[in-house]
Order: structure tokens, then sequence, then C-alpha cells
């Protein structure tokens, strides 16, 4: 049996692979050009479009907020090169506010817009609150409601302990959908992502102090080198650098993009 960094067992079942890069995508949360380094960056076009000259995937969050209308959609879509992707963040109201419960008509009109994206549409992310413990029976009626409505691939972000119990996993894997590794790491099953092991799912949010400290180059590296050994065939490999809070998300994201062009 093949195993790798991130998972003590082979990938199984189809899944959509990226469609360059080795399968890595790789991008922030948002599209901000910090001005320091805008000399990096082409000096034409909007923010997006300079950003999707140097990187192949960027984490919409702004969904979680507020709704983004489905023309807003499709022109962003349209001003990125084809191989780019974009991954939304599911809005408050159905994970915070409904916190997964009832929330069929949230999702449809949440994918309707998302729908402006096209084959563009690279993954769903799911973000839990920190008090949603796991519920089997709460989880599997709203994976089946959403596996209904959406075939792509859909990461969920956890952050009860009761989601790194053993029981978690089988339900997510059987619904194929991934539990993101998430840093800094808060529970010790966290040092590896869950569920279906087609999509691996890193978003590193800053460490020490959460969304603003930058990763050093050995770090880096090492991610890399993990990404890499992830990106087998028929696994789709997201690292989305979510440290943005002082632009340190752009300077890493360069570095381990460049990384991986070496």
């Amino acid at each position: 049996m093949q195993t790798n960094l991130f998972y003590d067992e082979s990938a199984s079942g189809p899944t959509r692979l990226s469609p360059h890069g080795g399968g890595i995508n790789i991008g922030c949360a948002g599209w901000s050009l910090p001005r320091a380094l805008w000399a990096a960056f082409p000096a034409a076009g909007t923010h997006l479009q300079r950003y999707a000259d140097r990187f192949n995937a960027v984490e919409i969050n702004s969904s979680f907020y507020r709704p983004h209308q489905t023309a807003t959609y499709a022109r962003w879509a349209a001003s990125v090169p084809d191989n780019f992707r974009f991954s939304v963040k599911l809005p408050k109201t159905i994970t915070h506010q409904q916190r997964l419960a009832g929330c069929a008509g949230l999702l449809d009109d949440f994918l309707a817009q998302v729908g402006g994206l096209g084959e563009k549409l690279g993954s769903l992310l799911v973000q839990l609150p920190p008090s949603l413990a796991f519920d089997a029976v709460l989880t599997e009626d709203f994976l089946e409601v959403l596996r209904k409505r959406h075939s792509g691939l859909v990461a969920f972000e956890p952050r009860h302990v009761s989601w790194f119990a053993t029981s978690a996993d089988p339900l997510l894997k059987a619904w194929q959908t991934s539990r993101v590794l998430a840093d800094p790491v808060v529970h010790e099953a966290g040092h590896l992502p869950g569920g279906f092991a087609g999509l691996v799912y890193v978003r590193l949010h800053g460490s020490p102090r959460m969304y603003y400290s930058a990763y050093d180059r050995a770090r880096l590296d090492a991610l890399v080198a993990r990404l890499q050994q992830a990106a087998a065939p028929g696994v789709s490999v997201w690292c989305v650098f979510d440290n943005t809070a002082e632009g340190a998300a752009i300077e890493n994201a360069l570095y381990a993009a460049q990384r991986l062009d070496q």
C-alpha cells in the first residue's frame, strides 16, 4: 500500500485532478497584493489578474460574510487563465447560524451564485465553528443534501476536538469529503488531514500568531516536500496561505510556488 507524508493510506476513489502543477493548487485567502511586493507581479490589470499571473488558485473568504452575485463570480472567472481555480467558503448562515441543519434553500442560493465560476470552481470550503461538535446524523444529513446538488471537491475545516476522533473520518470519506489540515494544529490528530484521501487541503493561518506570523523558509521547504509527495495520481492538493493580516501570505506563497516550479 502506497503511503505519503499526509496520509497513511493510498488515495482511493475518483476525483478531478488539478489541471497543472502536478495536481497542486497553491495560493492565498484572497488576492490583495501588498504594495511592498507589487514588483513581483505584472504592473497592469486588476489585483486578481496580477495575482493570477503568479498563482494557480485562490480561496474566496468574503463569501462567508456576504453573498456575491453570479455575475460577479463570472467576471472573476473570466479575468483569470483557464487553468486557474477558485475555492469558495460556504456562508456563515449555513455553518454558524444554521449549524448545518435545515439549510437546503441556503445551499441552493449559494451554489447558484458560485455557479458563475463554471469549470473554474475548484473546491468548496466548509469551516465550522469551534463549538460545533461532531454529530453523525446531522453531518450525514447535511452532506446528503449538499451532494445532491454538488459533485465536486469539498473540504471540511472542523475545529471541535470531537471531529478528530476516528468515528468522523469514515463518514467524511463515504461522502468524498476531506478534512482540512490547518496550522496551527490545535488537536493532535490534526497533524494529518482526514476523510477523503482524493483531496488534500492545507490551510496555513500563521504560527505562532494566527493571521500575522510568516513561515520561515525551512518550514516552507518542508511543506513543499510534503505537497509534492501528496500529489499522487488521483489526488488534488490545495495549499492556502491565510496569514494575510500583514501581507505574509503573498510572500510565503510566492516562495512556495517558486520551490514547486524548481
